[in-house]
Formats: structure tokens, C-alpha cells, sequence
């Protein structure tokens, strides 16, 4: 009989709580979270505006501090110190946002090579955006590139430094179904051929069918967390 290896946890939450003051009111954006990410798994986050899911991923990407609990990468505490964060996220961790904060006057090359001269072991700018199907265009500024092909862009320059860790905030947020059907394609790419551990949100419940698993968030708290037996193609997804 074959014994199935226990999955490793990349990142763990435990007891993520978040709280906002505005005033004398007080938000409770995050309610006591635990939350397991594990080794290669692209997970999709899903929830309606406000739900604590933004909240959740910048504090395990080490953005945001929690008011209670604590987040661990690989079985370890991320640190006491800014520093250490800062370490953690330049080392581990790769972001993607809705919007694409490319460098306007620089080359899709040259917005990539401001990751890859400071990471410890990257690819090169040019293997970064071949991953993402624009090795075409490293020449290109941003305002000769579509709104994609600027995502793939961002894309490329998130995991150009090899991140253990994606997360992908509203990736697709700004893009049509047919361009960001492209956008999802490359994430799922890099996913799968650099094994990075990978966490999408999305109001855009049709993305769900393309994820290992799906947490659906709602009101601070995970409502429900499922696996898909099978994941779907980016492509074969009904928007």
C-alpha cells in the first residue's frame, strides 16, 4: 500500500485577527483566521468586497501585521522585526495587484531588472517575460503594451526572483474576460512549471474551476474552503 505524503505547508495563519479604529469605532476586518497554504497549490480566494480577503493576503505576505496571531513560513514565525519582514518578502515573496505599476519610462526588460538586481537567485528579465509569452517584447514600454500584456508584465516581474509565494490581489479586475483569460494563463503557467505556491482573489467566481482549492471568505472569516478534483484550463473557463 502506498502512503500518501503529508503536504507541506508553505504558509500558515493562525489566529489572524485584524483590527481597524476609525475614530471610536472599531473594524474587525480579520476574526480569528487559520489558514494552511501548502507546497505548489494554487488556491483562489474569493469573498464579496470587504470580506477580509486583501486584509489576509497582505498579512501573509508580510504587507500587515495582524492585531492578534501570527503567520509562519514553513513552520516558522516570520519574525519580531521590520526587518525581518522585509527580508521575508524580498526573499519569498512575489505580488501581483489589479493595477500594474509599471515604470513608464523604462522597458518591460528594465521594470523586470529592478527585481532581478536584487534577488539572491532569479531569472533573467528576458526568462521572466518568455515565462509569461511576451519574450518578444522586452523592448516595449508600457504604453505600447495592452492592458494584458502590462499585467503579464507585472506578472513577470513578480516571479523573477523565483518567490516561493505568488499573491495575486484582483489580477483580472481591469481586464475584459478575453484578456484575462491570457492574464490567468500565465499565472497558471508559472504555478505549474515553478512549482510557487499560488493565492488568486477574485470577486469572479468562474475563476474558481482553474484552482486546487477555493476559500470562499465572508465577513472576516473563512466561510467554506473546497478542493476541485480536477483543475480547468484558464481557457476552459465559463466567464
Amino acid at each position: 500500500m502506498t502512503v500518501q505524503a503529508t503536504p507541506q505547508a508553505t504558509l500558515t495563519g493562525r489566529g489572524l485577527t485584524k483590527v481597524y479604529h476609525a475614530g471610536s469605532v472599531e473594524i474587525h476586518a480579520l476574526r480569528g483566521v487559520d489558514v494552511d497554504l501548502y507546497e505548489g497549490e494554487l488556491v483562489v480566494l474569493v469573498g464579496a468586497s470587504g470580506s477580509g480577503k486583501s486584509t489576509l493576503l497582505n498579512i501573509l505576505g508580510g504587507l500587515d501585521r495582524p492585531t492578534a496571531g501570527e503567520v509562519l513560513f514553513r513552520g516558522a514565525p516570520l519574525g519580531a522585526t521590520e526587518a525581518a519582514v522585509t527580508r521575508f518578502r524580498r526573499d519569498h515573496v512575489g505580488f501581483v495587484f489589479q493595477f500594474y505599476n509599471l515604470i513608464a519610462s523604462l522597458t518591460a526588460e528594465e521594470n523586470v531588472a529592478l527585481v532581478t538586481e536584487i534577488s539572491r537567485n532569479p531569472l533573467t528579465p528576458g526568462e521572466a517575460l518568455s515565462l509569461v509569452g511576451l519574450g518578444d517584447r522586452l523592448s516595449a514600454f508600457p504604453a505600447e503594451l495592452s492592458g494584458g500584456e502590462q499585467q503579464r508584465v507585472a506578472i513577470a516581474r513578480a516571479i523573477a526572483k523565483q518567490p516561493d509565494v505568488l499573491l495575486c490581489d484582483e489580477p483580472t479586475g481591469a481586464l475584459d474576460s478575453a484578456t484575462g483569460v491570457v492574464v490567468l494563463e500565465a499565472i497558471d503557467q508559472v504555478n505549474r512549471e515553478l512549482g510557487t505556491t499560488t493565492v488568486l482573489i477574485t470577486h469572479n467566481r468562474s475563476i474558481e474551476g482553474m484552482a486546487d482549492r477555493v476559500i470562499r471568505f465572508a465577513d472576516g472569516q473563512i466561510a467554506s474552503l473546497t478542493e476541485n478534483a480536477e483543475r480547468c484550463a484558464p481557457g476552459e473557463l465559463e466567464w
